[in-house]
C-alpha cells in the first residue's frame, strides 16, 4: 500500500513500550504515526531518545526492521527507555500510567536532527514530549524550522497545561485533536458551546490554524480543509483495542492530503485505517490496501 507521492515525513516525540496485560509492545503515539507513514510508502524518520538499555535496544532494532530512520534517535544516560501501563477497558477504550522520567523527556538536538527536519515534508508533533522542559525546548526550536508542521494534541493528564496546548497550536498549520479534546480545550480558553462544529471554528480563530481535524470514535471524523467542512460517520468493527488508531489514522490522513488526494478521499481512507486499528491488537498491525477498500466499500 503506497501513495504515489513520495513524501518525507518527521515524527517528534515519546518512543516507549505499551505495557499490556499480556504483554507489551512497542508505541508511542509519534512513533507510531512515523511506523505507518512508512508503511504507507513515505521516508520516515523519528526523532526522540532511550536508554541505554535492553529496551531501548529492541526499539532500535524492530524500527531499523521496518525501515524507519532512526538517526535522530538518541540514547541518554541515567534515564531509561520509557515504559507506559496501558490498561483496556470491556469496551476496548484505554487508559495510560505515564512512567517519568524517562529517556525521551530528554531529547537534545544536533546538526544531524536539524538536517532532518529541514529536509522533511512534514513534522509531527504531540504534547506529552512537553511535559519535561528538555524535549520541550527542543521541540519549540524545531518549530522554527519552514517545514509543514501537524499537531498531534494526544492530551495524556495530568502531562499538560492549557498554555502549552495554546502556543503548540499556533505553531501548527494542521491540528487533530479527538472530540472529548476539543471540547476541554475549547472551554479552557473560553468557549460557551458544546457543539463540535462551533469549537472547531472557534479554534480556528484562536490559533489562526484553518486546517483541523477531529476524530469522534466510532462515529467517525470531521475535517476543515481549505475553508470547507469534510465528514465521515465512521465505519462498524469489532473493537479488541483503540490504542494507536488515532495515530494510524492521522498517519494516513495527513500523508493523503499532502499527496493532494480528495479531502473527503483523505477522510475516508483515513476512518477506514483507524477503525482496522482499533480491530486489531496492539499500535501497529499490518492493515492492506485490500483491506481498506473492503471496508469502504461496506457502507450503503
Amino acid at each position: 500500500m503506497s501513495i504515489s507521492k513520495k513524501i518525507k515525513a518527521v515524527s517528534f516525540g515519546e518512543v516507549l513500550w505499551d505495557v499490556f496485560a499480556d504483554g507489551k509492545k512497542i508505541g508511542g503515539a509519534p512513533l507510531n504515526l512515523a511506523l505507518r507513514m512508512q508503511s504507507l510508502g513515505c521516508e520516515a524518520a523519528m526523532i526522540s531518545a532511550i536508554g541505554n538499555d535492553q529496551d531501548g535496544k529492541d526499539i532500535i532494532e524492530y524500527v531499523t526492521r521496518k525501515g524507519l530512520d532512526t538517526s535522530g534517535i538518541i540514547t541518554v544516560e541515567n534515564y531509561p527507555t520509557g515504559l507506559v501501563q496501558v490498561y483496556v477497558n470491556e469496551r476496548g477504550s484505554a487508559s495510560y500510567e505515564i512512567s517519568y522520567p524517562s529517556a525521551w523527556d530528554k531529547i537534545s538536538l544536533s546538526a544531524d536532527v536539524n538536517n532532518i527536519v529541514n529536509q522533511a515534508d512534514v513534522l509531527i508533533y504531540g504534547s506529552l514530549a512537553c511535559r519535561d522542559n528538555i524535549s520541550k525546548s527542543s521541540l519549540l526550536q524545531l518549530l522554527q524550522l519552514n517545514v509543514y508542521k501537524v499537531f498531534d494534541v494526544n492530551l495524556r493528564p495530568p502531562h499538560y497545561s492549557t498554555e502549552t496546548i495554546l502556543e503548540l497550536m499556533k505553531k501548527a498549520d494542521f491540528i487533530k485533536f479527538n472530540d472529548e479534546e476539543l471540547l476541554e480545550i475549547a472551554r479552557s480558553l473560553g468557549s460557551q458551546t458544546p457543539l463540535l462544529e462551533d469549537n472547531i471554528e472557534f479554534i480556528a480563530h484562536k490559533t489562526g490554524v484553518n486546517a483541523i481535524c477531529v476524530t469522534k470514535g466510532k462515529h467517525g471524523a470531521t475535517l476543515l480543509w481549505n475553508g470547507e467542512s469534510y465528514n465521515n460517520s465512521g465505519y462498524k468493527v469489532n473493537v479488541v483495542d483503540t490504542v494507536g488508531a488515532g495515530d494510524s489514522f492521522l498517519a494516513t490522513l495527513i500523508m493523503k492530503l499532502l499527496a493532494n488526494e480528495k479531502p473527503q478521499t483523505a477522510l475516508n481512507y483515513a476512518c477506514a485505517m483507524g477503525a482496522l486499528v482499533a480491530a486489531s491488537a496492539g499500535a501497529n498491525p499490518e492493515i492492506n490496501a485490500k483491506q481498506i477498500e473492503e471496508l469502504t466499500l461496506s457502507v450503503p
